[in-house]
């Protein structure tokens, strides 16, 4: 840019040479396009210097002020060109800016709705109002803004996504099909709108109907790799697993390769039950993106599956350390610990997965009867009595109580639960008959179980 170089001469040697506002412009967005704003406000100054009346200098100032936060610099700057400058569509944009990000967002529509009067941009302006309304929610006033510039541009596809996505945010999936059909009948060669659509009847279940959607997106263009994708996710939903492996391995050919399509395809042959394929495609996903601990996890559950106990433990330690905050990880670390016979180390995990707010029946009493294994009977006792107080009137718990009580020479509260527990489910006595075998041996409760069989 010829007039980029005369500008950094100038400040080289203190020489002053003259601009037009054209100039101007151009240096001042080259800086701002770059990240560079204290030249852009150095551009600034000696423009307003040789152009103090510029118009359009000063709304890029006040654009300057409004991106530094100086929000009331700027509002004072634009209320200024807005006396001057009634019917300038700008300012009345530059101040809907300013508003919508101090979250005015009904008052920066009201100075939109001016400046449309004014512009020659009805595009640009519809834009901004369908934006604001997306702030307020306003599905269908933001949709309707959008609508308007994809009647003045038909391939606008940023216009297109937004209508679609406001469709999705009211769940109105039958809406944005018909939608869709329709752009789609004006222009039938748009993969875009295949691709949506094909979303919105893969959202409805209708996989057969999203499958026939992408498989027109990739026939218009061979390059769509998110085409392939959607197609590929659409295939394993109908099982079609050798197809969706054939449609992931075509994004690998025409892009880098992804970590992502490498998982699905791994999925792809889990599902086929070739868990040496499933274990190749994982790896090599996480040789692209060792940080991706969803492939961890993977690894581990196939081989958990496959009973290979150490490394399932290992690589679910490799995805725990990615996301220390994911139940699902802390859950079958505890269960792989068991396996193990890793009962410390079990407890803990359990702990961890009540701590991460998973604290149904189920995970109560797999905590307890592991402190059982592990004979710390006060242990486990400790964790039934916290069960108890989420879980009122659970055989499960019941039982358990009533045993450890017993077990602990509490015999009061040991006959109190176990008479509550087989009131609340007599068959399960024989599940846990077999955990604590010597309890069930007691002639009391061989006669409280008889009791309760004959009422």
């Amino acid at each position: 840019m010829a007039s980029l170089s005369k500008f950094e001469e100038m400040l080289k040697t203190n020489e002053v040479y003259f601009f037009d506002t054209t100039d101007f412009e151009e240096i001042i967005h080259y800086y701002l396009d770059n990240g560079n704003t204290s030249m852009a406000k150095k551009a600034v100054f000696l423009a307003l210097d040789q152009h103090p009346d510029s118009v359009d200098i000063k709304l890029i100032q006040a654009e300057i002020m409004v991106f530094e936060d100086k929000l009331t610099d700027a509002r004072s700057l634009l209320d200024g060109l807005l006396a001057v400058y009634p019917y300038h569509e700008e300012v009345y944009i530059q101040i809907a800016n300013l508003l919508s990000k101090e979250d005015k967002h009904k008052e920066s529509i009201a100075y939109l709705k001016r400046a449309k009067e004014y512009t020659d941009d009805l595009a640009d302006v519809s834009v901004l109002l369908g934006m604001e309304y997306l702030y307020l929610d306003d599905y269908v006033k933001s949709r309707a803004h959008f609508s308007v510039c994809l009647d003045l541009d038909i391939e606008d596809y940023q216009a297109l996504y937004n209508i679609i996505y406001c469709f999705e945010m009211e769940s109105a999936h039958y809406e944005a099909i018909s939608f869709l059909e329709d752009y789609i009948d004006k222009n039938p060669y748009c993969e875009v709108a295949w691709h949506q659509l094909g979303r919105q009847y893969f959202v409805l279940k209708d996989y057969k109907m999203a499958l026939r959607a992408f498989d027109y997106a990739v026939i218009i263009d061979e390059n769509f790799i998110g085409g392939y994708i959607e197609k590929a996710k659409t295939l394993e939903k109908l099982d079609r697993f050798d197809d969706a492996i054939d449609s992931y391995k075509i994004t690998l050919s025409l892009d880098d390769p992804t970590a992502y399509a490498y998982l699905q395809i791994g999925e792809c042959y889990k599902n086929k039950n070739n868990a040496t394929k499933a274990i190749y495609y994982y790896k090599k996903a996480l040789h692209e993106d060792p940080l991706l601990d969803k492939g961890w996890f993977l690894l581990s559950v196939l081989c958990h599956e496959e009973k290979t106990y150490d490394k399932a433990l290992h690589y679910l330690n490799k995805a725990i350390a990615l996301d220390e905050g994911n139940v699902v990880y802390w859950r079958a670390c505890a269960e792989i610990n068991l396996q193990l016979n890793f009962l410390e180390e079990a407890t803990e995990a359990f702990e961890r997965v009540i701590e991460l707010d998973d604290s149904g029946i189920e995970v109560w009493i797999l905590l307890a009867d592991a402190w059982l294994s592990a004979q710390d009977l006060h242990r486990s006792l400790n964790v039934l009595i916290r069960a108890k107080k989420q879980h009122h009137n659970c055989a499960e718990i019941e039982y358990r109580l009533g045993c450890l009580f017993l077990m602990t020479s509490k015999n009061k509260e040991g006959y109190l639960h176990l008479r509550n527990a087989l009131s609340l489910d007599y068959e399960y006595h024989q599940v846990v008959k077999t955990l604590y075998t010597q309890v069930f041996e007691d002639e009391k409760v061989k006669r409280m179980v008889l009791n309760c069989l004959k009422n």
